[in-house]
């Protein structure tokens, strides 16, 4: 049985653990709000970028289509862009991303397609390197910059860019986790290329109207997909990062209310062990007391 001192020693511990936790849980409840924020302020425009770039696409076919478009024309070499957070200390925020890509990985692998992994963020490189250490290609460290930027995604999209420039895949897919609610993030996974809408997405209804583009379709489309990618990119890091906040929050709360519950049992303990030293020793005294 451990002593008054330990029970006291561990108390103090868990109380301290507590406020730590319950600081985490209200900074990440501050961050979350401007984190969640921008990511549903860039949904409009992700999502009007998306309809125009159907649009135009329906009109081009062929070799006349750009090569961010058309794709290499095969789907042997897969990239799987995966995208988490660089810290921890947020549930299964992470571990869920990562689940999704590896059951892809599990399928492609099945099929008998090369796979290569791109990570974005420390924790999934953690994971996925213990058991595809060897197709881990590149790793994007993120650390540097404060907050989500243009920046940012624009060092992902070049990354993507050069490999496929460089002939080293044929279709790359994203996975990030898209924010719903505080208690609710889903891991999305986004084809970036060949570029296409993303499900669920339709051409505007321009109601019968005919538009004749100057210049011509391919040539719009030329100059907006990369900027489309980019775009893909940074509402998935936008999403991913209030998603993280969101996680973080839950996960600290629960730590919180958890400390406290530990903190209650050790203190019950802890009474209950001082009155048996207590009761033991009025015993001993009473004892010595009749003895003499």
């Amino acid at each position: 049985m451990p002593s008054l001192k330990e029970f006291r020693n561990r108390i103090a511990s868990v109380k301290s653990t507590q406020k730590i936790t319950k600081a985490m849980q209200m900074v990440a409840a501050a961050k979350l709000k401007r984190a969640q924020g921008a990511a549903e302020s860039a949904r409009p425009y992700a999502d009007r970028m998306a309809r125009v770039i159907a649009n135009l696409a329906a009109a081009v076919k062929g070799d006349d289509a750009p090569a961010l478009l058309r794709g290499a024309g095969k789907d042997h070499v897969h990239l799987v862009v995966v995208m988490t957070s660089e810290r921890g200390l947020c549930g299964g925020f992470n571990t869920q991303i990562v689940r999704a890509a590896r059951e892809k990985i599990v399928e492609l692998l099945a099929a008998g397609k090369q796979v290569k992994i791109l990570c974005v963020g420390k924790k999934g490189r953690d994971q996925l390197r213990r058991l595809y250490a060897d197709r881990i290609i590149r790793y994007i460290d993120l650390s540097g910059f404060k907050s989500v930027s243009p920046d940012a995604s624009q060092l992902v999209g070049d990354a993507v860019m050069e490999l496929y420039e460089s002939g080293a895949f044929d279709v790359a897919t994203l996975y990030f986790s898209r924010f719903k609610s505080v208690m609710s993030q889903t891991p999305t996974a986004l084809q970036l290329i060949p570029a296409r809408a993303p499900e669920g997405v339709t051409p505007p209804d321009l109601k019968g109207a005919t538009y004749e583009y100057e210049p011509n379709e391919a040539d719009i489309l030329e100059a907006l997909l990369p900027r489309y990618l980019n775009g893909q990119i940074l509402q998935a890091l936008l999403e991913n990062q209030a998603g993280f906040y969101g996680a973080q929050m839950s996960a600290m709360d629960s730590a919180t209310r958890n400390a406290g519950d530990l903190i209650r049992k050790l203190t019950l303990r802890y009474n209950r062990q001082r009155q048996a030293n207590i009761t033991k020793e009025l015993i001993e005294i009473i004892s010595g007391a009749e003895a003499l």
